[in-house]
């Protein structure tokens, strides 16, 4: 009588693990990148964004956040060209994002950014890079 329960619960568990894989892939779980509403609620805690920045900022980070995700899936590319294009794509979020800021702000989130390394969302470079060595340290 116990095995068919048993069965039941290793068939049942089988099949829901493509779907937590599924969505560990697209940022759902703790495994994917943050949202941009998570990045925008992390940045306007550590910067203390104001509303109208928060509007401002948010279209910019949604979209990095597909311009990201489409070169995710774009499978022609090689490495160290996906990853000099995910870094263009940051880079041009940054010039986006800095004249929103006050200097007080743009300091802080360059700190922040610094800080937290590569492959963060506020990191200077993509995945396994690290800032390149000629900025210079403000």
């Amino acid at each position: 009588m116990k095995k068919p329960i048993v069965y039941f619960v290793v068939v049942l568990a089988l099949s829901l693990a493509p779907v937590a894989a599924y969505a560990q892939m697209q940022g759902a779980g703790p495994g994917g990148p943050p949202s941009a509403d998570q990045r925008l609620q992390r940045m306007t805690q550590m910067l203390d964004l104001t509303a109208d920045q928060q509007e401002k900022i948010k279209p910019i980070l949604e979209s990095e956040t597909t311009q990201m995700q489409q070169l995710r899936s774009d499978t022609s590319l090689s490495r160290e060209n996906r990853m000099t294009k995910m870094k263009e794509i940051r880079d041009n979020t940054v010039s986006q994002i800095n004249p929103i800021l006050t200097p007080d702000q743009q300091k802080k989130y360059a700190e922040l950014r610094s800080r937290m390394g590569p492959g963060h969302g506020m990191g200077p470079g993509g995945p396994g890079q690290s800032a390149p060595p000629s900025q210079p340290q403000q």
